[in-house]
């Protein structure tokens, strides 16, 4: 019986995934396809950025201040507090802010999109645009994706502007740093190394987050229960797949750079 039970999650893992992939070759085909949507496109990016912003900003502010305050007392026991701003923007840079915001984005960003896709699914707007001529996959999902793989690397960026702010205001908390002192000790720190690869990988982020938020809204079930299970299932796979690709992207740094 567990050998059964193991075998069907085996199979419905694999047609998950090879579904995927069909539904990104299909995708992948509207990029190039006329009409592009532009008016679309720009209703989606503001409407996205315009709602994931304030979340985003928040919690990297409040990351960069924590992250200073627990690092602190450890930096001031080996007696290199100097040292602070530059292991602070490292670590924001290269690994806190994209991996945070990915996460964030995934949460708010993909289950916005699932549950809105499953909506339009169940109600059979997506049939309608079928009927009318109108393709779905062009209109409504490649424009999504589209918007979140150029939106999140430039939410990271503010991000990390953010958190390193976060930090300069936590430092100030118990000594006084001008701001032009702790920008240069922050910047001094920061390498192509550290800054390279961490925004290649912003991209792919974005555009997964878009497509399963997409993918699992497209194929939502009947009735209203299978748009909560889609933007639940949306979440969990896309944050899944973050952390998958961050993994990557760093052995592949690791590699490329011969650390």
């Amino acid at each position: 019986m567990k050998n059964l039970k193991l075998h069907v999650s085996l199979e419905n893992f694999f047609v998950e995934v090879g579904s995927l992939i069909l539904f990104t070759q299909n995708v992948g085909r509207q990029f190039l396809s006329s009409p592009f949507e532009y008016r679309e496109l720009v209703k989606q990016g503001y409407y996205i950025g315009n709602k994931t912003l304030p979340l985003v900003a928040i919690t990297a502010f409040i990351m960069g201040m924590v992250l200073t305050l627990q690092s602190r007392p450890v930096m001031l026991d080996f007696g290199a507090v100097t040292l602070l701003p530059g292991m602070v923007s490292v670590s924001i840079v290269r690994e806190i802010g994209p991996v945070i915001t990915a996460l964030l984005c995934a949460g708010k960003i993909s289950s916005g999109i699932a549950a809105e896709l499953g909506a339009m699914k169940v109600t059979e707007q997506l049939d309608a645009m079928e009927v009318s001529g109108t393709k779905p996959l062009n209109f409504v999902v490649a424009t999504r994706v589209i918007a979140t793989t150029f939106l999140v690397p430039i939410l990271v960026f503010i991000a990390d502007a953010l958190g390193i702010l976060g930090s300069f205001v936590s430092i100030n908390m118990y000594e006084g740093t001008s701001f032009v002192l702790f920008i240069s000790q922050a910047f001094d720190s920061l390498e192509f190394y550290d800054i390279i690869p961490s925004t290649i990988k912003t991209f792919f982020f974005g555009f997964f987050i878009g497509l399963i938020g997409s993918y699992k809204g497209y194929n939502t079930g009947q009735g209203t229960e299978a748009v909560g299970m889609s933007a639940n299932s949306a979440v969990v796979t896309a944050s899944l797949v973050v952390f998958l690709i961050d993994l990557i992207a760093v052995q592949l740094s690791n590699l490329i750079y011969g650390v």
